[in-house]
């Protein structure tokens, strides 16, 4: 009884900055109502799902099954869809099978697990922030996670496998100083933006000092990792930020309604029997640890935690934080920008991070346009 009491009570007050939705948080363009269901189970626990968000999600997911198999046919060996679908089953040619299996569908793999990993460790830091500025490649945990990948480069002239590792230590190292700097009686929003801006600004410079103290092949290595890039990945890339995901975004996805919750502010999560620091201490871990593993992975991925929670928001209308699609946005963005890197330009391919950094940067700035008119900023 007493959940089904809390969940009315979520859904009748939640109205954090959403965009296209009501104060009730079902209601659509010009208040009508979107279908909704809540499904109960015999122990008395129930889930709302919204019809709207399962079909965005449905939709999304078509999309990047699309746009995997467009980028698996790409390349000096070109296929066609229905032979790269083939040979995924297991029926192609022995050629066929060594170019998807071993060189480009680790390549998209990667890219799929980046993606959604960027997109729920944005919608995490966004919710808890109450900003949609509050993303990690803005308030400092990208360039953290860089700094300890530079590190392994410049100062320790470690391989791959250290690089990957200080990208997560710098990365963890960053959120924790971040966490305990904006502590004050709690984490707010607004503090731990600020405090987050301003711990960017000084870790990059850490990188560009790093860079100009290195030999040339390590900057010009250090460079080529910090553009962000899918080129070169196999299953050794694979299967560690597999196992991280698997473990980590089920972790988020539970936390989906407390963290909704923590949207109305600190006081009305209490009232509603939310464990508030407990709750935003493990969300926050488990989205720097997203966040370090795939920029550790792929590299300085940037503005895709930005924008995918904020797209997924505007398609879903939903409130609340939209980890699902949110996942699934920032897959397609990343499989999108690399497509658009390797094909766009003709025989001059571009890492994907130089793609994600100028669209990215173009939605900021409509962002922050946006924001002002309606007198947020």
């Amino acid at each position: 009884m007493s959940e089904d009491l809390t969940t009315k009570a979520t859904d009748t007050t939640d109205t954090t900055h959403t965009t296209g939705t009501s104060a009730t948080g079902g209601a659509g363009k010009g208040g009508r109502k979107r279908p909704a269901r809540a499904v109960r189970s015999p122990g008395g626990l129930s889930l709302r799902f919204d019809v709207r968000s399962g079909l965005v999600v449905l939709l999304l997911l078509v999309a990047v099954c699309a746009m995997s198999v467009i980028l698996i046919g790409q390349g000096d060996f070109p296929m066609a869809p229905g032979d790269v679908v083939a040979t995924l089953l297991g029926n192609g040619t022995v050629a066929q099978e060594f170019i998807v299996q071993d060189l480009r569908l680790p390549r998209i793999l990667v890219g799929l697990l980046v993606g959604a990993a960027l997109g729920v460790g944005g919608a995490v830091f966004q919710s808890i922030s109450r900003n949609p500025l509050g993303s990690p490649d803005v308030i400092g945990f990208g360039q953290g996670a860089t700094v300890g990948a530079l590190t392994a480069i410049v100062v320790l002239q470690g391989g791959s496998t250290a690089v990957a590792g200080g990208a997560v230590v710098g990365g963890l190292l960053t959120g924790a100083g971040i966490y305990l700097l904006a502590w004050k009686r709690g984490v707010h929003g607004y503090r731990l933006v600020l405090i987050g801006i301003g711990v960017a600004a000084m870790l990059t410079a850490v990188n560009h000092y790093l860079i100009t103290k290195a030999s040339l092949v390590d900057a010009t290595r250090a460079v080529l990792w910090m553009t962000g890039s899918l080129d070169g990945r196999d299953w050794a890339q694979v299967w560690p930020l597999l196992a991280v995901c698997a473990v980590l975004i089920p972790l988020v996805l539970g936390y989906g309604r407390p963290l909704r919750m923590l949207e109305m502010g600190d006081d009305a999560a209490y009232a509603l029997g939310v464990r508030v620091e407990r709750t935003r201490l493990v969300l926050m871990g488990a989205a720097v640890l997203l966040v370090s593993v795939a920029t550790a992975a792929a590299g300085p991925i940037t503005f895709v935690a930005l924008s995918a929670p904020q797209l997924a928001r505007r398609l879903t209308r939903s409130p609340g934080p939209n980890l699902g699609p949110a996942a699934v946005m920032g897959a397609l963005l990343l499989l999108v920008a690399d497509w658009t890197a390797t094909s766009a330009f003709g025989d001059r391919q571009l890492p994907a991070g130089v793609v994600t950094g100028v669209l990215g940067g173009c939605y900021l700035l409509w962002l922050l346009v946006t924001e002002r008119k309606a007198g947020r900023i």
